[in-house]
């Protein structure tokens, strides 16, 4: 059985509506839903749960955004209602590829679970392992876990999966990506057959057909949007810009007056500078990556959510699974890895049938290679080159929010200028502060000191002199180390810029497989032998091998063979032996 919706979200305003109450979802549910203005199902919830709710397995496809937490979430709540967990031995399992995404799905699902009296608990990385062992201990009807994470609590004994009757695979196709797959197979193998088992991913490809036929048995498939990523709401635009043109291209759309915007990028290091870049230019702007800790992370998601910051610079990893409501421009500051990860990217905005933007920065040389991904991808972008003019065109100007290049050139020029005269305002406060403090401290000394002189029956002059010249010795070293030390910095920095320089050169792609820009196989410069070489080369091999250079050709070369009267280090048989002495 397969069912499948229009892209558009939203009911049809000529078909009958449906309610959460004709979908068979308890009482309790059903009144919590209306208080937070829930009422009328996306199609992937009509679809899903009322076979979800008789027991069913459930094969969901459907982009990022359209409703799945709730189509298989509020099911298996209904399910658990009214039985018994015991300690260690949760009934329900969700597995999601990320910990950000484990924690929205929780954060969704408790309100719901509240209700009914079911307890739920995330078990990911970042967090105490103590705590979620604790609350295992306690009883948790619903584990929402990352597979890594869950392995290892399960490996200290502190979990069993062999009473749980719901399993729920949220987000496959993501976790093949990341390689999670050998412990997702590892942990549904512990799950006692006869339980009901939903997948949902956005694509159905081999690995995940794979767990499809092993562990679902006769699935009901539901599918909401295309496999490909064409959604009416959503605009694509590729702007081809100039390297010196990106940063305030970058700065111009972020800083849009009411727009609440999500930069990606394909570094830490890259989201760290964006976000710098972006707050110079008097953007909010924070970012979020990996090798930030799981507290930090959860607090930069509560202040863009917040509205407190109005631009999230992200890294793949790190923005899997990220729901934010109204999102108006998703920036692709560095091209997508391929179509998928370009899909989840766009997916972050257009959500519930809302209409969103997805603009992707391309240096020259990555045109074809960005091309090809919206192929792959199936969006039909529009595709814009900047710098040819000095006015943009309509379209350009309303991503943008200014009539020129020059205007989005000077207004980041202004914004650097803004953010370096408050620093300098700062820093001379500071400055002022740190004199001050200064001058009360030597003032303290030298009353300390000439004290100190007297009860030794010295002159209190002379030795305050004296300390003031040690201080002035001590300060001249300081400032020389603070010198060398500036110099290392910018050694660093020197190093630091070239190794991003080369990376931004190669973004695209190998220039070789079609990234624009390159050099063709065919017209690339030869750096092949050359037969015109300066003085000091020769030529091998040929007829005509005389070095033109003064060098030495093959045949008349110095010879280092081998002498016959060099002195001979072979082993001689009548050489002394060390023998140990009994």
């Amino acid at each position: 059985m397969s069912v499948t919706t229009p892209e558009a979200l939203l009911p049809l305003e000529d078909e009958p509506t449906i309610t959460f109450a004709d979908l068979g979802l308890p009482q309790n549910i059903v009144r919590k839903l209306a208080e937070n203005g829930v009422t009328t199902p996306f199609p992937i919830q009509a679809a899903t749960i009322p076979d979800a709710l008789a027991g069913r397995d459930i094969l969901g496809r459907g982009r990022t955004g359209s409703g799945k937490t709730l189509s298989f979430g509020l099911p298996t709540l209904a399910r658990l209602a009214g039985g018994r967990t015991a300690p260690k031995r949760p009934r329900a399992v969700i597995l999601t590829p990320t910990r950000e995404l484990a924690m929205q799905v929780s954060d969704a699902l408790e309100p719901y679970g509240d209700v009914l009296g079911l307890r739920l608990k995330v078990v990911c990385g970042g967090t105490s392992m103590g705590n979620q062992i604790y609350a295992l201990e306690r009883g948790v009807d619903i584990l929402v876990a990352t597979p890594g994470r869950l392995r290892d609590v399960i490996g200290r004994g502190a979990c069993s999966l062999d009473d749980v009757e719901v399993a729920v695979l949220d987000e496959a196709d993501q976790m093949a990506d990341l390689g999670f797959l050998p412990e997702v197979t590892e942990l549904l193998d512990q799950i006692p057959p006869g339980g009901q088992r939903m997948l949902f991913s956005a694509t159905l490809e081999n690995e995940i057909d794979t767990l499809v036929k092993r562990y679902l048995v006769e699935p009901v498939s539901h599918e909401v949007d295309a496999a490909q990523g064409a959604v009416t709401t959503m605009a694509h635009h590729v702007l081809i810009v100039k390297p010196r043109d990106k940063a305030p291209l970058t700065a111009a759309i972020a800083a849009r007056d009411g727009s609440r915007t999500i930069v990606f990028v394909r570094t830490q290091l890259g989201a760290d500078r964006v976000a710098g870049q972006l707050r110079e230019a008097g953007v909010r702007a924070d970012a979020l990556h990996g090798g930030m800790t799981q507290g930090a992370r959860t607090r930069t998601l509560a202040d863009f959510k917040d509205g407190r910051v109005g631009v999230l610079v992200a890294t793949d990893v790190a923005a899997r699974g990220i729901h934010v409501d109204d999102i108006d421009v998703v920036l692709n500051v560095d091209p997508a890895a391929d179509h998928k990860d370009y899909l989840h990217r766009s997916g972050r905005t257009a959500r519930a049938g809302r209409s969103g933007t997805v603009v992707s920065l391309a240096l020259p040389h990555q045109r074809r290679t960005i091309f090809r991904l919206m192929e792959d991808a199936g969006v039909d972008a529009s595709r814009h080159v900047i710098g040819r003019g000095d006015l943009f065109d309509p379209d350009v100007a309303d991503i943008i929010g200014a009539r020129s290049l020059t205007e989005v050139q000077a207004e980041s020029a202004m914004g650097a200028v803004t953010h370096a005269e408050r620093e300098v305002a700062r820093l001379s406060r500071e400055l002022e502060r740190a004199q001050e403090r200064a001058t009360e401290l030597r003032e303290e000394a030298e009353r300390l000191t000439g004290r100190a002189a007297r009860e030794r029956g010295e002159d209190p002059a002379e030795a305050i002199a004296r300390a003031a010249e040690a201080r002035q010795r001590a300060l001249a070293e300081a400032e020389r180390e603070a010198e060398r030390e500036a110099l290392r910095e910018a050694r660093r920095a020197e190093k630091a810029a070239r190794a991003e320089a080369a990376r931004q050169h190669e973004d695209g792609g190998n220039r070789r497989a079609g990234g624009g820009g390159g050099f063709r196989r065919d017209d690339r410069r030869p750096y092949g032998r050359r037969d015109d070489r300066g003085e000091g080369g020769y030529r091998r091999g040929g007829d005509d091998s005389r070095n033109r250079g003064g060098g030495f050709r093959r045949d008349d070369r110095p010879s280092f063979d081998r002498r016959d009267d060099r002195p001979s280090f072979d082993r001689r048989a009548d050489k002394p032996r060390w023998k140990r002495e009994s």
